[in-house]
């Protein structure tokens, strides 16, 4: 499924094991972010698409689900092989169709191969417990089992690690997936599920369908879809759960975010720079963990001059380039809307002392923004508040660690935050106070490990079990208890 530019073939979906063509004629163009040229066209699917989908999901979780766990191991370890072997090549395709630099869409696959590292450990994380002796005579053991048919949908910023969040896990786990991926970067889905087969997962236990709403809703309307995993805008994270919960399903979505670092006047300020540079500039500043809003404790302006110094050093251009950081936004429309929050913050008083709209001229093909810096912003302020998902930066200034906690505290999002310090009374009292699920400590990306859950708070997460981690195996599976007497 590799995809040179110019072509301009409509993607298929893949069900069944068969890539078919959707059954609407409706497309939308792929295009490179760097330069605007279409890929490929991606059909909009209808919930015609999905039924069909579904239903061979559901056929093939009859014998799926009776693959012994060790066996469906396997075909994970097989993956992971495949995965490591084509590492390059799929770097370049997240590049291709999202934007981001090479070096982070190399991390980004690395990262997708360590969730499937994980859900090759399914014969550990299907083990149940017993306990003998709960009375006289009597034992009781308790055994995993998997949901049947799961829907995953997933974002355009993270084209390989977020999908490898979700059908990994639970396949492994024994249930069958009906994948719908962001239709904005389509191109990786389909390559991924190539593997997969290649592999030897059988018909039916994967299945991509491309689309936009209808095929959304088609998911959480469907009957036979027993759970849904998402990842995205907070507005659909919320409209997910509502209607998947409705719909009787169990629900994981992840939402927005607005991430805040708090820099304290002992932190190494070198390494702080560097760190928030990376992580609000990098993949252009579009993803959940991106750090888009600097709290400076007390009267640090050296720390401010030294962010700007550094910030007037990116590189902007095309994710190939290894000197690279600064990469485009996904779309224009996205950009146009990230202009009128430049906007918004000028006309609520907030000091611009960057603006990344002075370097757009100097890519007039691509999606290009340049490094913007707010300072002086009020926490009451729009950028402030929303999550933007582009490189603009908000500073906010605090006299201590309390009200820079408050700032965290009074935040609609607690996806993460950071702290820059050397103190170990302010490290406790951050890490017990900051109000978010993923913290760091002089860590620019607080992004956990696949054995750990991705642990959002507030509006950054609807549900009760996270992606990820025991989390994502308590998601995938329901248990039976069993109590035996034995005193017959």
């Amino acid at each position: 499924m590799s995809v040179t530019k110019n072509e301009t073939a409509v993607l298929k979906n893949f069900i069944n094991g068969e890539w078919v063509s959707s059954v609407s004629s409706q497309t939308l163009d792929v295009p490179n972010p760097a330069t605007n040229e279409v890929l490929t066209k991606v059909p909009v699917s209808s919930k015609e698409d999905v039924n069909r989908a579904v239903a061979a999901a559901k056929i093939a979780f009859k014998s799926w689900k009776q693959v012994p766990v060790p066996k469906r191991a396997r075909i994970f370890y097989k993956y992971h092989h495949l995965l490591t072997e084509n590492h390059e090549e799929l770097a370049r395709l997240i590049v291709l169709e999202n934007g981001k630099a090479y070096n982070e869409a190399y991390g980004e696959v690395q990262r997708g191969i360590e969730c499937v590292e994980f859900a090759c450990g399914a014969p550990t994380l299907m083990m149940g417990e017993s306990l003998s002796n709960i009375a006289e005579d009597i034992d009781s053991e308790m055994f995993r089992y998997p949901l049947g048919v799961v829907g995953g949908i997933t974002p355009f910023n993270f084209p390989m690690m977020v999908p490898l969040w979700m059908f990994p896990l639970a396949i492994a786990c024994g249930n069958t997936f009906v994948l719908k991926p962001s239709e904005r970067t389509p191109i990786l889905a389909n390559r991924l599920a190539e593997l997969f087969t290649q592999a030897g997962a059988p018909k039916g236990v994967l299945n991509v369908v491309h689309g936009a709403h209808e095929v959304v809703n088609g998911l959480l309307e469907h009957e036979d879809i027993a759970a849904i995993s998402f990842v995205g805008s907070q507005p659909v994270a919320k409209y997910v759960y509502e209607q998947a919960a409705a719909a009787g399903k169990r629900v994981q979505a992840l939402s927005g975010a607005k991430n805040h670092h708090i820099v304290m006047p002992d932190a190494n300020m070198d390494k702080a720079v560097q760190h928030i540079i990376s992580s609000t500039f990098g993949s252009a500043g579009q993803r959940c963990m991106a750090c888009s809003a600097v709290v400076v404790v007390g009267d640090n302006e050296p720390f401010v001059q030294a962010l700007k110094k550094k910030a007037d050093e990116l590189i902007i251009g095309s994710g190939m380039d290894e000197e690279v950081l600064l990469t485009p936004v996904i779309r224009k429309e996205h950009r146009e809307k990230v202009l009128s929050y430049i906007e918004k913050g000028l006309a609520e008083g907030a000091e611009l002392i960057r603006d990344g709209r002075d370097e757009m001229d100097d890519h007039p093909q691509g999606n290009f923004l340049g490094a913007t810096i707010f300072d002086h912003v009020a926490p009451d302020m729009t950028i402030a508040k929303e999550e933007i998902f582009a490189p603009v930066l908000s500073l906010l200034r605090a006299e201590d660690l309390d009200e820079g906690l408050e700032y965290i505290r009074k935040s609609r999002y607690g996806n993460g935050a950071t702290i820059y310090t050397n103190n170990a009374k302010a490290i406790r009292k951050f890490r017990e106070e900051a109000d978010a699920g993923m913290l760091g400590i002089n860590v620019g990306v607080p992004a956990t490990m696949a054995f750990f859950p991705f642990s959002g708070w507030k509006d950054s997460f609807y549900g009760d079990l996270h992606v990820n981690g025991k989390d994502g195996v308590n998601f995938y599976t329901r248990k039976k208890m069993i109590t035996s007497r034995f005193d017959a």
